[in-house]
């Protein structure tokens, strides 16, 4: 744990604090526009979230966008999933669960 992950606070899901959580794959196809990315990850910096994995591919104009997040419950990736949709450089968002893990996500 870094010095500043101790400062930061935890997110849990207050919509269903014993939901079982996942780990998520979004991909995403967005306009290759200087802000884009910086768009979709603020979703995740404002939950105080960090990715395990991402990866940038452009490619004709387009960025093609894997990100790999552990600890969301399904709901809570749904709802990001969501918030991405309507920023207007994204053009498409899938929304994959790796596996279900039995902890609750206030654990």
């Amino acid at each position: 744990m870094t010095v500043h992950e101790a400062h930061l606070p935890t997110r849990s899901d207050h919509w269903n604090g014993q939901q079982a959580t996942t780990t998520v794959h979004y991909h995403l196809v967005a306009e290759a526009e200087p802000d884009s990315l910086c768009r979709v990850l603020n979703l995740f910096a404002m939950q105080y979230l960090t990715p395990q994995g991402l990866n940038v591919t452009s490619e004709n104009d387009l960025l093609h966008i894997d990100i790999v997040i552990d600890g969301l419950s399904w709901h809570r990736a749904e709802v990001i999933s969501h918030k991405m949709r309507n920023l207007i450089c994204v053009l498409t968002v899938e929304l994959q669960a790796a596996q279900r893990q039995g902890r609750a996500a206030n654990a």
